[in-house]
């Protein structure tokens, strides 16, 4: 599982160099995996809104990531 995330946040830090980020775009995983990641805080004020719309439809395994990655926002 952690290779999945280093790959995933490898990905999105690759990809968010060539084209900026759009967070609609990323599966729910992808958002939780790089939790704590953004910096950019007009970037940080989009990814809190995403994550924040997808809250309801989460999985049970995806809130409980959710959940132990919510002090990496702060």
């Amino acid at each position: 599982m952690k290779i999945l995330y280093t790959f995933l946040i490898t990905i999105f830090l690759a990809s968010s160099l060539i084209a900026g980020e759009n967070f609609s775009e990323m599966s729910t995983q992808e958002l939780i995996a790089i939790m704590g990641y953004v910096k950019n805080p007009q970037d940080k004020e989009k990814f809190k809104k995403e994550l924040q719309s997808r809250l309801k439809g989460m999985s049970a395994s995806e809130k409980e990531a959710y959940e132990k990655n919510l002090h990496k926002l702060k």
